[in-house]
C-alpha cells in the first residue's frame, strides 16, 4: 500500500480496478483548506491520461509491473510473434496491442514485454536502434545554415527526418522513444 503523499513519478498504483502509473504529481497546501495532491495518472492499459486530486492520507494498493525480455520474431497478419530467451515459449499479441512500438524494432532484436497479472499490456523497444536507410532523395550542398532535414526511409519501413548529408545504404542511431536521428554509425 501507498498513500498519496508518498507519491513519485513512475509508481503504478490501482484505482477502482484500474491500472495506473504516475506521470506528475504536485503537493498542494493551500492558505485556507487541507492539504491535497494534485496528480496527472496514466492508463496503462488503455493509454488515456487523467488529473485527480487526492487527500495525502488516501491509501492505493501498488500495482507490480513485469516486464520480460523477449525477442521479437516476426509479423504474422495482426499478430507479431515474440520469444521468451530463457524457456523459448513463444506469444502473439495483436496488432492493438503493440501498436507503434516496433516502428524501429527489426526481427530478432529484443524487446521488453510489460504485463500486470498475467496480462500483457504494452511492448517497450530498446531505447536506440541502429538501422540502415532504404530509400531518401541524394543529398545536395549548401542551403545548410537552418540544419535542414530531409525524409528517409529506414529498413524497418518507418520514416525518418535526417540531414542533408545522409545517403542510401548510411547505417543511422535512432532515439525510438521521439523518432529522431542522432547519429551516423
Amino acid at each position: 500500500m501507498v498513500s498519496a503523499g508518498d507519491f513519485k513519478n513512475g509508481l503504478t498504483i490501482e484505482i477502482d480496478g484500474n491500472i495506473f502509473q504516475i506521470l506528475e504529481f504536485q503537493h498542494v497546501k493551500p492558505g485556507k483548506g487541507a492539504a491535497f495532491v494534485r496528480t496527472k495518472l496514466k492508463n496503462i492499459i488503455s493509454g488515456g491520461v487523467v488529473e485527480k486530486t487526492f487527500r495525502p492520507t488516501e491509501k492505493f494498493e501498488n500495482a507490480h509491473i513485469d516486464r520480460k525480455d523477449m525477442q521479437y520474431l516476426y509479423k504474422d497478419g495482426d499478430l507479431y510473434n515474440f520469444m521468451d530467451m530463457e524457456t523459448y515459449d513463444q506469444i502473439a499479441l495483436n496488432a492493438d496491442v503493440v501498436g507503434d512500438a516496433l516502428k524501429f524494432v527489426k526481427e530478432n532484436e529484443t524487446v521488453k514485454i510489460c504485463s500486470h497479472k498475467g496480462n500483457v499490456f504494452s511492448v517497450e523497444p530498446p531505447l536506440f536502434v541502429e538501422l540502415a536507410i532504404t530509400e531518401t532523395e541524394p543529398g545536395f550542398k549548401g542551403d545548410t545554415a537552418q540544419g535542414a532535414t530531409k525524409p528517409a526511409t529506414v529498413e524497418t519501413g518507418a520514416t525518418v527526418m535526417v540531414p542533408l548529408f545522409v545517403e542510401v545504404g548510411d547505417v543511422l542511431k535512432i532515439d525510438t522513444r521521439t523518432g529522431e536521428y542522432l547519429s551516423r554509425v
